[in-house]
């Protein structure tokens, strides 16, 4: 008699289904509610609907979606969020759950008003509403406090946009509950009120009681409603856990709610958010204890998703009875088939998430959510996340392994291509192992090693310590050849003693051993800047940080500054802003002086220190691309129109050429790993 296998379908935990109701959910696989920002005039069109059908199409039981759909006018979108309040958003919600069904998968919506969550200055510059006039951090408006008439006006909200989303064939909606105004109004910390909507205990919680009630006399009482909750808050004045386990113990006894999606902690500043949603070096599953606790005090359906992105993490939850649903979210940004690839016994090819958190980062740094290394995610409309094989096999080569380079071989194999890649170096991953060695971010190597177990998949041949020179390639006769050779370091120009100046990425190497007082120079505003500082401060030394930025690490995102600005602080890490290195010279003591100047005024300082480091992004390591470029059928021409539409190369400058010739990532102007990935895809998907 055999041992049952826990990873075989039949037994895996998994993938057992669930009953939440009269909803059968098949598996145990959630994406939980989040705003991926792909709206358009408030509505989920095409590109909004084929994100989540494409979650569909890859196994999980159920899609949440909207994070948060918005009840009210006055709660504008502060992160592209869906109108909810119009009528006009019930046939696109039909359409997109009528597709998401088609997959055996269900689909729910998270409503809300944002509260204080957001800003005035946008749509109809409407003022922001809240139980007090307190303003939150993040978003930094001024709330007015909410007038008898504004609370029943968004009460009647409440149940107007619950309505239009079952009328929408949404299995049920969600109603947040940790940070916007309906909790707002519960927490002692946001309600300072004074008449019957605050004070005590039952006052506070006359809001959110109103909303629940007329939420569920609209929708019935079969209608699956319930509520992502921070049960406890973790500030001294807000909801503790007591607090928040007799909430959910009264909401459950009147049967306004059958589901919580447990939170715990707080979102008023970035540094607590980034507790609620764990980023890349913090520890997995945090609060994943603290669901399974509320789940065996309350008897209610548990959801739960913070930073559970392993296939092992998730099965533990639900085999240990810590949660009924597992949300994997970030994870599915990742890669779609998760689910697939679990029943299929495929988890070693699953495209792991790295907790970069580039996805959360861009949507309040460019208005959409991006996987780092997964770039059909918010592209399927034009981007495939499964590659269909190309109708005549090719000979391709790519020159360089860094993230790009493998992802250029791996779409390539997977079209049926044979394939080669020459790498100077006896190792994979180019400038992603330099942002590795910050102990923080050392699950960004996942990006290389899941590509590289791929390229072993699909018989790749991989060759290190091979440098590449245009005789090494005629002689592998190749019909494509990809340059994917990177960037070199740069240090910002000064007026003089750049010489003086030492690169970061020779720090960050190890290299360039520095102690004692040290400027880094920061002209990029990316991670690597942020990392060198990071790492020099740890080491002992006393940083400076100049840059003439308005902000640090300006493009680097605020979960991600987070870790960055406690480093910082703890280490008495000096920031200043909108000033340059000018010059430096050597000082009789042996010692730099670093003249810093301002583009906004003539002034200059003088600072004695004993290094100066410097980072002014990549120059495009080019060479060999252009020796190659007379040799190639289109010269080296890229055909934008098609290479933006996701359309095949087919440019023929010269029909004596060998081969086709491309460059991609910091190869053709320093960039970042999801544009080298993105150009790896879209350049190789119609080889």
């Amino acid at each position: 008699m055999h041992a049952e296998n826990p990873r075989e379908p039949a037994h895996d935990p998994l993938l057992q289904p669930f009953h939440l109701k009269h909803l059968r959910l098949k598996n145990r696989v959630m994406s939980t509610a989040h705003e991926p920002a792909y709206s358009e005039d408030g509505m989920p069109k095409d590109r909004y609907r084929a994100y989540h059908v494409e979650k569909a199409k890859g196994g999980l039981a159920m899609t949440m979606t909207a994070g948060t759909a918005v009840v009210s006018p006055d709660s504008p979108p502060a992160f592209g969020n869906l109108f909810a309040y119009d009528d006009a958003i019930v046939p696109w919600v039909r359409r997109m759950t009528d597709e998401i069904h088609e997959h055996d998968c269900a689909a729910m919506i998270q409503i809300s008003h944002l509260g204080r969550r957001t800003g005035w200055g946008q749509d109809a510059w409407l003022p922001v509403v809240a139980p007090s006039a307190l303003r939150e951090p993040a978003h930094r408006a001024h709330p007015k406090a909410a007038e008898i008439w504004d609370i029943n006006r968004i009460v009647a909200d409440y149940a107007d946009a619950a309505e239009r989303m079952q009328a929408g064939g949404m299995d049920g909606v969600e109603v947040e509950a940790y940070g916007h105004l309906f909790d707002q109004f519960w927490s002692p910390a946001t309600n300072h009120r004074t008449d019957e909507w605050g004070g005590s205990f039952e006052n506070r919680m006359r809001f959110p009681l109103a909303v629940l009630r007329a939420i569920r006399s609209r929708v019935g009482s079969q209608y699956l409603v319930g509520v992502r909750m921070a049960v406890d808050e973790t500030r001294p004045d807000g909801i503790d856990t007591p607090t928040g386990i007799v909430i959910l113990e009264q909401l459950a006894a009147e049967g306004l709610i059958d589901f919580v999606n447990v939170i715990r902690g707080s979102i008023v500043n970035d540094a607590v958010l980034s507790d609620v949603i764990p980023i890349q070096g913090m520890p997995a599953a945090p609060h994943l204890e603290f669901a399974g606790m509320v789940r065996e005090r309350t008897g209610l359906a548990v959801f739960h998703a913070a930073k559970i992105d392993d296939v092992a993490t998730a099965r533990h939850a639900v085999r240990e009875g810590k949660v009924d649903m597992i949300g994997m979210t970030r994870a599915h940004l990742a890669d779609p088939y998760l689910v697939r690839k679990i029943e299929l016994g495929q988890e070693a090819t699953i495209r792991p998430c790295v907790g970069a958190t580039y996805c959360l980062d861009r949507i309040y740094m460019a208005g959409e959510a991006l996987c780092i290394h997964n770039a059909a995610t918010g592209r399927e409309l034009t981007m495939p996340h499964v590659i269909e094989p190309a109708a005549t096999a090719r000979r391709v080569l790519v020159v360089g392994a860094g993230v790009g380079g493998l992802e250029a071989a791996r779409v390539a194999a997977e079209r049926g291509h044979r394939v080669t890649v020459l790498e100077a170096m006896p190792w994979p991953g180019g400038q992603l192992r330099l942002a590795a060695r910050n102990t923080r971010r050392r699950d960004l190597l996942g990006i290389v090693e899941w590509r590289v177990s791929e390229l072993e998949r699909l018989g790749v041949d991989v060759r290190y310590d091979t440098f590449a020179d245009a005789d090494a390639i005629d002689a592998l006769t190749p019909d494509v050849v990809i340059i994917a050779t990177g960037g070199l370091p740069q240090n910002p120009p000064i007026e003089a003693g750049g010489d003086l100046m030492v690169n970061a990425w020779d720090v960050v190497g190890g290299d360039a051993r520095l102690t004692g007082d040290v400027v880094l120079y920061d002209d990029d505003g990316t991670h690597s800047a942020m990392t060198t500082a990071e790492m020099l401060a740890r080491s002992g030394a006393r940083v400076e940080i100049v840059t003439p930025e308005r902000t640090m690490g300006v493009d680097v995102g605020g979960l991600n500054l987070v870790p960055y600005a406690r480093a910082f602080n703890e280490t008495d890490t000096r920031v200043t802003l909108n000033q340059r290195v000018r010059s430096i010279s050597r000082d009789q003591s042996g010692r730099l002086r670093v003249q810093i100047g301002s583009d906004h005024s003539p002034v200059r300082h003088d600072r004695l220190v004993d290094a100066v480091v410097g980072d002014h992004g990549v120059l495009a390591n080019d060479e060999l691309y252009h020796e190659l470029v007379h040799a190639s059928t289109n010269l080296g021409e890229l055909d934008h129109r098609a290479f933006i539409d996701g359309g095949p190369q087919t440019i023929c400058t010269n029909p004596d050429g060998r081969y086709q010739l491309f460059r991609i990532g910091d190869a053709v102007a320093g960039r970042n790993i999801h544009a080298a990935v993105y150009d790896a895809l879209r350049l190789c998907k119609d080889l």
